[in-house]
């Protein structure tokens, strides 16, 4: 995510540096068509130098495109392909100017505040699309992140109702083998209690013959 963040950054970097590179030749085209001499010279080697570096702000936007993810780099060919076009256009008005009398620029071209104008809010246009696409990228890994979170959460979750399920059948074991205990314990009890019972049958058995037989020998010595 981050990596995908710091790209989209980039391409955005290499967008307002390409709009602000060509919104500056669009403007020194402008006021070459009133140069002439020297100044005129120094202007058309300034601007062949401004035409090599917004080519090559132009080729690291294209390659940043091209690296982000499928999705988004579809939507923004047609960004880049539109800016491709407007430097193409650039640079055949520049091979123009330098091939034109400063008396016939603004007559052969059409330069001027209205071109110049239109450039500009065609490029504003362009950034404010880079603008909401970036803004849904940055809500769709939110709610990626969210997505995540929740699934963490909801993870978590289930592990604590194993956990507490596993207590509970550890409590029911541990109940089963004390009922067991108690089974066991009653079985003992019910058998010391026949064994009880059988002992005094003997002993009064014992006894009623020991009284028989006293008597019987009183009987005997009073006859």
């Amino acid at each position: 995510h981050l990596h995908r963040n710091d790209t989209t950054s980039l391409f955005s970097q290499y967008e307002r540096e390409y709009c602000s590179k060509s919104t500056e030749i669009s403007r020194k085209l402008d006021g070459l068509s009133t140069l002439n001499g020297d100044l005129r010279k120094r202007k058309v080697s300034e601007l062949d130098l401004d035409l090599k570096e917004a080519e090559s702000a132009l080729k690291k936007l294209d390659f940043e495109s091209r690296s982000l993810a499928p999705s988004v780099s579809v939507a923004l060919q047609p960004k880049v392909k539109d800016y491709k076009a407007d430097l193409a256009s650039l640079k055949a008005q520049f091979q123009q100017v330098k091939a034109t009398t400063p008396a016939d620029v603004r007559l052969e071209l059409g330069l001027g505040g209205e071109f110049a104008s239109a450039s500009q809010a065609q490029r504003e246009r362009l950034l404010s699309s880079t603008a909401m696409l970036e803004n849904t990228s940055s809500r769709l890994e939110s709610g990626k992140r969210l997505l995540v979170e929740t699934e963490e959460i909801g993870a978590g979750i289930l592990r604590d109702l194993h956990s507490q399920r596993q207590t509970l059948v550890h409590a029911r074991d541990t109940l089963f083998g004390a009922d067991e205990g108690i089974n066991k314990a009653r079985t003992v009890l019910s058998s010391m209690s026949r064994r009880m019972f059988q002992h005094k049958i003997i002993m009064y058995g014992v006894v009623a013959m020991l009284a028989g037989a006293i008597i019987f020998i009183l009987y005997m010595k009073l006859h």
